[in-house]
């Protein structure tokens, strides 16, 4: 992890554009970093990076877009704004649907930059959150066995001791006995909470 702290993560090939960017943000009490080039801050963001990135479009070598799908391939889930002075409509909208926060064009107002920032910061947060609580649950369901896990997932869709019995081909007394070991080891209050332990962990999808 490049850092612990929430961070604003600036990459843009014009140093002036690297400084001015960086005096508004720290003028905000954000932290940030600057990088001269995509590969430079690849080398430096880990998995754990926390906050957003202001990436600039046209960069020699790799540009913002490539850089958007480099992150998307470490599975580093940073919100990212684009800034560039040569945007379109077709540039924006796949920006946008491979989940860009913003797209602003150069030059662009300190009001609109830091409101994209503060959007994106709290979106980073709401990311994070969500990843704690996506491990939280698998590492809680990571030691059901197989057959746990069938009666886990019958119990969570409504069907009675009695009909998961029928389905496993097993005893209603057995049946008794997994759900208690399952609620033992998820830590689950009740099966609706075992449903949000099982959808935060990947075992059922919205």
């Amino acid at each position: 992890m490049m850092t612990a702290n929430p961070t604003v993560f600036i990459v843009d090939d014009e140093p002036a554009i690297r400084d001015s960017l960086t005096l508004m943000i720290t003028q905000e009490n954000l932290a940030v970093m600057a990088f001269e080039n995509a590969y430079a801050f690849l080398e430096a963001c880990q998995a754990g990076c926390l906050g957003c990135a202001i990436v600039d479009v046209r960069m020699p070598g790799m540009d913002g877009m490539q850089l958007q799908q480099a992150l998307l391939k470490r599975n580093i889930l940073l919100p990212i704004i684009f800034l560039t002075g040569h945007g379109d409509i077709p540039m924006s909208v796949k920006a946008m649907k491979s989940g860009a926060m913003d797209f602003l064009t150069k030059p662009v107002s300190r009001e609109k930059l830091i409101s994209a920032v503060r959007s994106a910061m709290r979106e980073s947060e709401k990311i994070t959150t969500e990843s704690i609580h996506r491990h939280d649950a698998k590492s809680r369901l990571a030691d059901l066995t197989d057959r746990e896990r069938d009666v886990m997932m019958l119990a969570i869709q409504g069907y009675p001791n009695k009909e998961i019995a029928r389905h496993l081909d097993i005893s209603h007394r057995t049946v008794e006995i997994h759900k208690s070991k399952i609620m033992r080891k998820t830590g689950a209050i009740n099966l609706l909470d075992l449903a949000r332990i099982a959808h935060e962990g990947g075992s059922i999808e919205s």
